[in-house]
């Protein structure tokens, strides 16, 4: 879809178009209220601005929407489509990896109390792991911002190819 046929799309249309880059409803209707978009980086420039102001229950339930990293989404729409797409560093038939990536999702939810998320796109399984391990060294606060920043650069890609 091009820019401009998104900003000519009726509101809930336009809605349903971004609502796939992350279960923010908030961050989805900002982006249809601001437009026209004068081009891409205007609009990206756009979803960062309502991406600083995620608080820490809207990154909390937007979580539900992912699933863990090396496991499958088990949904059937549109943000499974995504994930699983994003996800295609991590080989599902890697014995060793999987076993790392289970220990590892443990000890984070164990610590954190949520999944470990991360912008998989364009990373591999190892990549992944060690941001995994540097980050359970966090307290809760800057970890929480970290989730923030990381489910950002997600909803920001997804953005991207969906209107580039």
């Amino acid at each position: 879809m091009t820019l401009a046929e998104f900003d000519a799309l009726p509101a809930d249309a336009a809605e349903s178009v971004v609502a796939p880059c992350v279960a923010i409803p908030s961050w989805a209707a900002g982006l249809v209220a601001g437009r026209p978009y004068t081009d891409l980086p205007d609009l990206l420039a756009a979803a960062r601005q309502l991406a600083a102001a995620w608080t820490d229950e809207e990154v909390e339930a937007a979580l539900a929407d992912h699933p863990r990293i090396g496991e499958r989404h088990t949904g059937d729409g549109d943000s499974a489509a995504l994930s699983a797409r994003e996800q295609a560093g991590v080989d599902p038939a890697d014995a060793e990896v999987q076993a790392r990536l289970r220990a590892g999702n443990a000890a984070y939810e164990e610590r954190f109390g949520r999944i470990y998320l991360v912008r998989a796109a364009g990373r591999s399984a190892e990549e992944m792991l060690a941001l995994l391990e540097d980050r359970l060294e966090n307290d809760p606060a800057t970890e929480i911002t970290v989730t923030k920043g990381q489910l950002a650069e997600i909803a920001l890609l997804r953005l991207r190819g969906l209107l580039a």
